[in-house]
């Protein structure tokens, strides 16, 4: 039997204009968390995540990452106290058996979703990178087969103002990417002007769709909701607060257009009440928050209502790109998935060798594991110390 010898757990931190000069000093950034004006989330000035590395007695390693944007020290803390002791001496193909002990090693203790999850994310997304290794094969053929040869993207487009979200649209479409997400200014009006400049310019056959981050109450994302509507915007995400699923559900209710949410879930047991309620049209998990293992899961039961999913990717990182991918291929009720087409060089820096999107899709190979070869050295580099 194999068995896990070791697991480690880095903080990484990437300056987001600057991170080839902290590549070559290779000494971790600490970094400024803040709360913009007028928005509701912690932000951070660097690229922050959080990468495990599991090696078994054989020598075999597997990577994985869980969505860490802010306080990746945190979730570090997670990985080494509480997950590695359980870890160690296991059976790496033992993958679901090991998150069902590690979830309910919390469950009693009140800690069912946020960072504990993050963490164990991670540990999860590694243990099917390892498993693929091991046996020569992609995660997508590990997690039920291949759906489709190709992982459809849209692009976050953003921009200080409408014409230069527009001129930054254009550009995107040129690349290759036949959908588009905007994440303009709170403000109604505003936001409706970032999303015309945005559809004028490209043109009907492009999907465009509208992020607000939980910014708008019910009345004033449904008056949004009909303004875009007449632009033939594709959907509204995330337009109330989290908490507020009547409210979503009346979003949705009152919409023709879609409404997108779920970022915010990590488990089934969360999305379960969300679907009941009918609170989207289409879901969107991370695959950096819930890992493989529940990701899958979550795509099931989505089906049983009869919802598409379109995984989000956000403050992600290349190993949580490259599990998103190998979800995507492996279920049958994919949509399209998210890219940061121009955050994402500064989240490969400590990649030797990483998926790259083509013609807005990712190829889905037969790379075994995850299809991603880390540069251990840049890793460490990036990485604060414990």
């Amino acid at each position: 039997m194999m068995k896990i010898s070791n697991v480690e757990a880095f903080a990484v931190r990437i300056p987001r204009e600057a991170g080839q000069e902290l590549r070559e000093s290779g000494s971790g950034a600490s970094s400024t968390y803040f709360i913009p004006e007028n928005r509701h989330a912690f932000k951070s000035d660097s690229h922050e995540t959080l990468v495990v590395r599991i090696t078994t007695e054989e020598g075999l390693v597997g990577y994985g990452e869980g969505q860490s944007p802010i306080l990746p020290d945190t979730t570090r803390t997670i990985v080494e106290d509480l997950c590695r002791p359980v870890l160690i001496g296991a059976d790496p193909f033992d993958v679901e058996c090991l998150w069902q002990q590690l979830f309910d090693g919390m469950r009693e203790r009140g800690h069912p979703t946020g960072f504990y999850v993050d963490a164990l994310a991670a540990c999860d997304i590694a243990l099917w990178d390892l498993k693929g290794k091991a046996l020569d094969l992609p995660v997508h053929k590990l997690l039920g087969g291949r759906f489709r040869d190709r992982v459809e993207v849209y692009s976050g487009c953003a921009g200080r103002d409408p014409a230069s979200a527009a001129d930054r649209a254009e550009r995107l479409v040129a690349a290759g990417y036949r959908g588009l997400k905007l994440s303009p200014s709170r403000d109604r009006a505003g936001t409706v002007a970032f999303a015309r400049a945005v559809r004028e310019r490209v043109g009907p056959d492009i999907s465009v769709m509208v992020d607000v981050h939980t910014e708008f109450d019910v009345a004033e994302a449904i008056r949004l909701g009909r303004e875009l509507e007449a632009l033939d915007i594709y959907w509204l995400e995330a337009p109330t607060l989290p908490e507020d699923l009547a409210g979503h559900a009346e979003v949705a209710r009152a919409l023709d257009m879609h409404v997108a949410n779920g970022e915010w879930y990590r488990t089934r047991f969360e999305m379960k009440e969300a679907f009941d309620r009918r609170t989207c049209d289409v879901v969107m998990p991370d695959i950096g928050r819930t890992g493989l293992t529940e990701g899958k899961r979550i795509a099931v039961l989505a089906e049983t209502y009869n919802i598409p999913v379109s995984p989000h990717i956000g403050g992600g990182g290349v190993l949580a790109t490259a599990a998103t991918i190998q979800l995507s291929a492996a279920i049958p009720n994919f949509l399209i998935m998210e890219h940061g087409h121009e955050s994402f060089p500064t989240r490969y820096r400590y990649a030797l060798e990483a998926p790259q999107p083509q013609g807005g899709a990712f190829p889905v190979t037969d790379d075994p594991g995850l299809g991603v070869r880390i540069d251990d050295e840049a890793l460490e580099g990036f990485s604060s110390p414990a």
